[in-house]
């Protein structure tokens, strides 16, 4: 097992248990309103399209919220992710809303051999999902054997120039400071909070990430054999991406106050396995 895996996977766990009970991720909604979504897949669903009916992969699906949006959506869903205590909540959402979604321990590397190779129609995954990946050309790899010939890949995820922002600065310029493109040495991060709002202490701040350059990630498709059929970037992201410069939009999402026209926030893309 990689060195990274059992940090990472300390730090998830730990949060699971403040994420489902943070109002951020409103779980209670889910379990008092039938037809409720997330706001991410809520905003997702004008590129997602109908997805009734498909059978779908959602990758590293942390406490299910998302993977259950599109189960309420008409698609019949597994989520995949490798913290146990995520599961827990999942599974107990899941239960409790009466949705039909299977949830699997494991990496992510490893979906296919746990999940079946060649059945799923959609394989979903998204925001800040691929951070907590090495190598981008093996999820590429993952996603290819995942996918039945004629099925797609739909990503949103942070924009790579996002991630390689420093910290806020007081006089509001935008800094590159992290690397944009893959390497083999991870960027560590030692943080004693999270992305939503809670008043969880945690033990476990240490962390390994890796960013993944756009072409990066659209070259390791194309190698797999798989199509592009969408690339689209945004000005917004679903979280305070840069504490104190960001403003809090009416969909969930936020976007840099100032001049937000001065780099992607986001990107969706889509991608089809050749039948």
């Amino acid at each position: 097992m990689a060195d990274h895996v059992p940090l990472n996977r300390a730090q998830w766990d730990e949060r699971a248990p403040a994420h489902a009970r943070s109002p951020d991720y409103a779980l209670e909604r889910f379990r008092s309103e039938p037809d409720f979504i997330s706001d991410v897949v809520r905003f997702d669903a004008p590129l997602l399209g109908d997805v009734a009916g498909l059978r779908g992969a959602h990758l590293q699906c942390h406490i299910g919220t998302d993977t259950i949006s599109l189960s309420r959506l008409g698609a019949s869903m597994v989520g995949l992710d490798f913290s146990p205590a995520s599961l827990a909540e999942a599974r107990r959402l899941a239960a409790d809303c009466a949705a039909a979604v299977e949830f699997f321990e494991a990496d992510v590397y490893d979906a296919p051999g746990v999940l079946g190779t060649g059945c799923f129609d959609l394989v979903y995954t998204g925001i800040g999902a691929l951070c907590w990946l090495p190598h981008i050309e093996r999820w590429a790899k993952v996603v290819e054997e995942l996918l039945t010939p004629g099925g797609r890949l739909f990503i949103r995820e942070g924009h790579p120039m996002l991630w390689s922002l420093a910290d806020p600065r007081p006089d509001g310029l935008l800094v590159v400071e992290y690397p944009y493109f893959e390497r083999d040495e991870p960027m560590v991060f030692d943080e004693a909070d999270t992305y939503v709002e809670t008043d969880a202490v945690f033990e476990h701040t240490l962390t390994h990430v890796w960013n993944h350059g756009l072409g990066e990630l659209v070259t390791a498709l194309l190698d797999r054999g798989l199509r592009l059929t969408g690339l689209v970037e945004h000005d917004s992201v679903p979280w305070e991406a840069l504490d104190g410069q960001m403003e809090r939009l009416g969909n969930g999402e936020y976007r840099i106050a100032e001049r937000a026209w001065r780099v992607a926030h986001s990107f969706t893309l889509q991608a089809v396995k050749p039948a």
